[in-house]
């Protein structure tokens, strides 16, 4: 038995902290699905006819639809760290693509030291959970339990760069079974719900597909009207219909936030309609693609939006959410949605600009209604925007994405001031992030660890081993091998 003045003194401790308790219970569940190359018609709440996505059109009905979203980059990498960190990729000095297959990328990774949505969450009191696709770096130091998760399900990065599978560090599979991924992500989901409803957590699913290689499983093949590509989405929005009723299951689906997107556009154009362009490039169908935030507690149901925003508003809005304050001592290019998504409206002006950029190279700026494509050439490209029609412009470019959304009537000529206008922006945002071979003032070191030999990057890499990295990989060489260094060979 406790003595009554044990118990008196526990009694006004339970209730000291009978608020907080009562706090945390309160804050809503996160729940952030990535998809991966999706385009912005590959739904059909956002125009698709060969497939059927009734969850996600579901989603939509009962939360907001964006009809103006964009990812910070059009590959997979650079994209994930902008919604992650809440600032463009460059500022992490991640803005290339992460591929262990090429000897120049294998050491690269998210630098432990920035800051995620998840470590945000976890100093907030959530427990944090990633199922899906990394591709942020797949040695130790970079992976999702070093970067603020508590929990990791999946695959460090995409099939065909590496095909193993992961729980928590061990090997599940050396070659995953591509036909039951959705099916090993969707149970891995429902059972974090189940488990953990009765405290705050935030989910990060990050699914591959559609992405290729793909599979779908055996009661989804051969359903759609699009072939496997059609039918692996199918098979995604079933995942999300699981994921949701397992929300209601467990009592938590009113006061949890699902927010749904893309990494960025698809590879065929067919599926960025009604916008040009795919993956890869800067044009909008590479960075416009679906985006549905769903809140049953506090948001109206059935709205579209046309507010321009983007992957770095997620980490701020979140942030906020949370009831995590940003860190100081970092520049964030997103602000929180939360203001807007309670019919207050977004603080900062229609007219802020938005930079494409591709890997090191600015090549388009976004202000207001007006979309500049920026003159380069064809050495400051990476690999895999040198074949792609649309890269080497000797001119500025000016679209007015509000009478021309298929970016296809160049107006530079007839509006001069605004040419100018972005030039000026364009030049400043160099200054501060870089541009091709110029390292940029505010731009972070890039995660990397120290390779196994000397690496000389060569024609075929150009662009992917930039002098920022270069830099980085020589700090770790002095470290741990004295006399190492890196040299990076210019193309002729």
């Amino acid at each position: 038995m406790i003595p009554r003045s044990n118990r008196s003194g526990r009694l006004v401790a339970w209730l000291l902290f009978l608020p907080l308790l009562t706090a945390v219970a309160d804050k809503p569940n996160l729940i952030f699905f990535l998809a991966d190359d999706l385009g912005y018609s590959d739904i059909a709440c956002y125009g698709a006819t060969k497939v059927k996505t009734p969850h996600l059109d579901q989603l939509a009905k009962e939360g907001i639809r964006f009809t103006d979203f964009h990812s910070a980059a059009s590959i997979c990498s650079p994209s994930r760290a902008a919604f992650l960190t809440g600032g463009y990729p460059q500022r992490a000095g991640l803005y290339m693509g992460i591929n262990p297959i090429r000897k120049a990328h294998w050491f690269l990774g998210l630098h432990p030291d920035e800051i995620t949505i998840a470590e945000q969450c976890r100093q907030a009191g959530y427990k944090t959970f990633m199922v899906g696709k990394w591709h942020l770096g797949t040695e130790p130091e970079f992976l999702p339990r070093n970067q603020g998760f508590d929990h990791y399900y999946g695959m460090p990065c995409n099939f065909a760069h590496s095909p193993r599978f992961f729980d928590d560090g061990k090997q599940v599979f050396a070659k995953t079974p591509l036909a039951r991924l959705t099916e090993l992500y969707t149970k891995r989901v429902t059972k974090i719900i189940r488990e953990n409803a009765e405290k705050p957590f935030f989910l990060y699913y990050a699914h591959n597909y559609p992405h290729t290689p793909f599979k779908a499983g055996k009661q989804f093949t051969g359903t759609s009207k699009d072939g496997v590509r059609g039918d692996v989405i199918q098979e995604l929005d079933w995942s999300i219909g699981q994921m949701m009723k397992a929300l209601e299951d467990a009592g938590v689906a009113d006061n949890t936030i699902v927010v749904f997107t893309s990494d960025n556009g698809p590879t065929k154009n067919q599926y960025a309609k009604p916008f040009r362009g795919t993956k890869y490039v800067t044009l909008e169908g590479g960075h416009r693609v679906p985006f549905i935030f769903h809140w049953p507690a506090r948001i109206k149901e059935g709205s579209v939006s046309a507010a321009k925003i983007h992957a770095m508003d997620l980490f701020p809005t979140f942030s906020e959410v949370a009831g995590a304050t940003l860190p100081k001592g970092r520049v964030y290019d997103g602000e929180s949605l939360l203001p807007m998504l309670e019919g207050r409206g977004l603080q900062r002006s229609p007219d802020e600009p938005f930079f494409y950029y591709n890997c090191e190279n600015l090549q388009a700026v976004r202000i207001g209604d007006w979309k500049i494509h920026l003159p380069r050439q064809q050495n400051q490209l990476p690999f895999w925007d040198k074949g792609k029609n649309f890269t080497r412009l000797k001119e500025p470019i000016l679209y007015n994405l509000r009478d021309d959304q298929g970016e296809s009537r160049d107006v530079a000529q007839a509006n001069p001031e605004v040419v100018q206008r972005a030039l000026r922006l364009a030049g400043a945002m160099r200054k501060e992030l870089g541009e091709f071979m110029e390292r940029g003032k505010a731009q972070r070191p890039t995660g990397s660890i120290s390779p196994k030999a000397p690496v000389i990057s060569h024609e075929k890499d150009w662009g992917l081993v930039p002098p920022a990295v270069v830099e980085a990989l020589n700090t770790e060489r002095s470290k741990r091998h004295p006399g190492w260094k890196a040299k990076t060979l210019r193309p002729k």
